[in-house]
């Protein structure tokens, strides 16, 4: 597959990244020769510094031979103007990054008249990612899969004895679950029944709620049935204007704060039922004027991590239940489990996982990002062309650093061991390390000259 990608900031870059270890062969285009020059020294892909609204620039590289173009610069109206570009010089697909709400209102028309094949907005999809998580009655993060029927959660175990010190073959108690994943020391693991559990692992389980809450209560993790109805959101950029719109949607009663006067008034204009104050939210006169004590939702919100991080930190620290931070500098993530936030949210890496399901097509119904990128967890619907329908798992000769954690055979939710069967129609929830992303590729390949016959043949 050829890949396309217009503008080099940090989408582009996570983007080109995650497709090449996908062995998606990419093109990173940029006007800018410096930042494309730094690239060049990390990723395995072909750059071009030119312009992506250039005709010629487009013609000399063939792009009418690529099977996608991304058009991921800061401006809505280049990127529309690209995409269209694009796709009357013959390139198959294209995608296109529109943040604008203005331009969001009216995407049906976009799309139709642009030759635009999918949108991506990262505050939309942030907020609407936060949005999920407020709907929840408890106060873990956690991915659902398979239409709801499988959840996926992190608990970190602390020095919980019956955890600290084991092999996972040796813990009791988890019927129903699997680890899937170990965060430890900013490193990702894919475990297997030997895999020894330390102090403070940040665990992936995957299972059906009712588990899941029953491990929450083993673990002292705050399982609070408490319902969301009163948010403060920090910041009335993109994401809190998209946050709060859907929230008001949902009758929550919703305050922004934000300190610049215009987007005060914008706000104002464009929100029917929301709270606007303008002032600094890192004022804590003001947020005791406020009562943030009395709200069961804090969101960081604002264009700087480290504002999101500490206020989120001073909201749990006054009691509000549940805590977002919105981050988007990746050496972040190795921190934020040591911190008291219940979520921190990246919307590249959120973005990043909506084209990778988007370059999968039907097979693949979800992408999840681990460790801001080290790992992904794929949810992929069995045709009945995959050479591992009818197989045992313990068959497949599956690579350590690949698990299958769940699957779902019409509606049962099934936690596999070595004698489960994959049958065609199935949804079977997959966990690997980012550097086995090709092997996995081959997986979802029909059967003919898959890696996974390859294996069989020595069976």
């Amino acid at each position: 597959m050829k890949v396309m990608i217009v503008g080099a900031g940090k989408l582009g870059y996570k983007l080109a990244e995650a497709m090449d270890n996908e062995d998606i062969d990419v093109t990173l285009m940029d006007v800018n020769f410096k930042a494309l020059e730094k690239i060049s020294d990390y990723l395995d892909v072909l750059t071009v510094a030119a312009n992506g609204i250039q005709i010629g620039a487009l013609k000399e590289l063939n792009i009418d031979t690529y099977d996608l173009l991304v058009a991921a610069t800061n401006s809505d109206e280049t990127n529309t103007l690209i995409c269209t570009l694009a796709k009357k010089l013959k390139c198959k697909k294209t995608i296109a990054r529109i943040r604008n709400p203005e331009f969001i209102e009216q995407l049906d028309f976009v799309k139709n008249e642009m030759g635009i094949d999918h949108i991506i907005n990262p505050d939309l999809l942030t907020a609407i990612e936060i949005e999920r998580y407020l709907s929840k009655s408890y106060n873990f993060y956690s991915d659902d899969f398979a239409k709801g029927k499988v959840s996926m959660v992190d608990f970190n175990i602390g020095n919980i004895e019956s955890f600290v010190g084991k092999k996972l073959k040796e813990l009791k108690g988890l019927e129903g679950l699997l680890i899937t994943a170990i965060k430890r020391d900013g490193e990702l693991i894919i475990p297997d029944g030997s895999t020894q559990l330390m102090a403070d692992d940040v665990i992936h389980v995957i299972g059906k709620i009712k588990y899941i809450n029953k491990l929450g209560e083993r673990l002292k993790i705050n399982i609070n049935k408490k319902q969301t109805k009163k948010v403060l959101i920090l910041g009335g950029g993109k994401i809190g204007y998209y946050l709060a719109q859907r929230l008001e949607n949902s009758d929550i009663n919703v305050t922004i704060i934000e300190r610049n006067r215009d987007r005060c008034e914008y706000l104002a204009q464009r929100l029917n039922n929301t709270l606007i104050i303008r002032g600094d939210g890192t004022d804590v006169n003001l947020l005791e004027e406020e009562d943030l004590a009395s709200y069961d939702a804090f969101v960081g919100a604002t264009g700087f991590d480290e504002q999101n991080l500490l206020m989120a930190l001073v909201a749990k620290q006054l009691g509000v239940n549940k805590t977002i931070a919105k981050i988007s500098r990746p050496n972040y993530v190795h921190i934020i489990d040591k911190l008291d936030i219940d979520v921190a949210l990246n919307p590249v890496n959120i973005t990043v996982s909506n084209v990778l399901k988007f370059i999968n097509g039907g097979r693949v119904a979800s992408v999840s990002l681990l460790l801001g990128g080290e790992g992904e967890v794929m949810e992929i619907i069995v045709s009945e062309d995959l050479p591992i329908v009818g197989k045992p798992l313990s068959q497949l000769g599956l690579p350590k650093g690949i698990i299958i954690g769940a699957i779902v055979h019409k509606g049962e939710v099934i936690i596999p061991n070595g004698k489960s069967v994959i049958h065609k129609g199935d949804r079977m929830i997959v966990f690997s390390l980012t550097s086995h992303m090709p092997l996995l590729k081959k997986l979802l390949k029909p059967s003919k000259g898959g890696i996974f016959n390859e294996l069989w043949a020595g069976h």
